[in-house]
């Protein structure tokens, strides 16, 4: 691989780690921490929703967000032709 693609495939890499860890912290934190008063307004089955996503949907999109980073990276692996030999 040219020192150019490297580049390439690594800032693609950072790009994609970055927007999932946003995506998480969204998530997480905002809407865990932040936004609980107004989540809570509204249900998922018995649990208010601000107390789910502190508890319940965190965990939920971070497992999420693992499998589509294995995608994502999967994907550019082969763009790229990096073989896991």
């Amino acid at each position: 691989m040219s020192t150019v693609d490297r580049k390439r495939y690594w800032r693609t890499n950072l790009r994609y780690v970055a927007v999932l860890l946003a995506i998480w912290f969204l998530v997480s934190y905002v809407c865990g921490i932040f936004l609980a008063d107004y989540l809570n307004q509204f249900r998922i089955g018995n649990a208010r929703l601000g107390f789910w996503f502190a508890q319940q949907g965190a965990i939920y999109v971070f497992v999420a967000l693992i499998f589509v980073y294995v995608y994502l990276m999967n994907k550019l692996d082969k763009k790229y032709h990096v073989n896991e030999d």
